[in-house]
């Protein structure tokens, strides 16, 4: 399934363990449920204008939920950690502090 760049990376992953590998040089996204790690790895290079050591995928397991007697699940999502070539980064979280 060929995609666009745009629509393979949906959302930066935003938690403690993706901040302490930004130091790594690795950044972790959030990315479209059919995307491989080609796909991935173009659409980062094109992006963002950096290039990409390697990349790793995670396919995040839909959790069971209730609220009351309710019974729901969580749905599933697929992230990808994505090694830069030392030097290149990617400005996503300009000036945030931890």
């Amino acid at each position: 399934m060929s995609l666009h760049p745009g629509t393979v990376l949906i959302s930066p992953v935003v938690s403690e363990k993706s901040y302490g590998q930004i130091a790594l040089n690795r950044y972790t996204f959030k990315v479209h449920g059919d995307a491989h790690k080609t796909q991935i790895r173009q659409a980062v290079e094109q992006l963002f204008d950096v290039e990409v050591v390697s990349v790793n995928i995670v396919k995040v397991q839909p959790k069971p939920r209730r609220r009351g007697l309710t019974k729901g699940t969580r749905p599933g999502w697929k992230k990808a950690v994505v090694q830069l070539k030392p030097g290149d980064s990617i400005e996503i979280f300009e000036g945030a502090q931890l």
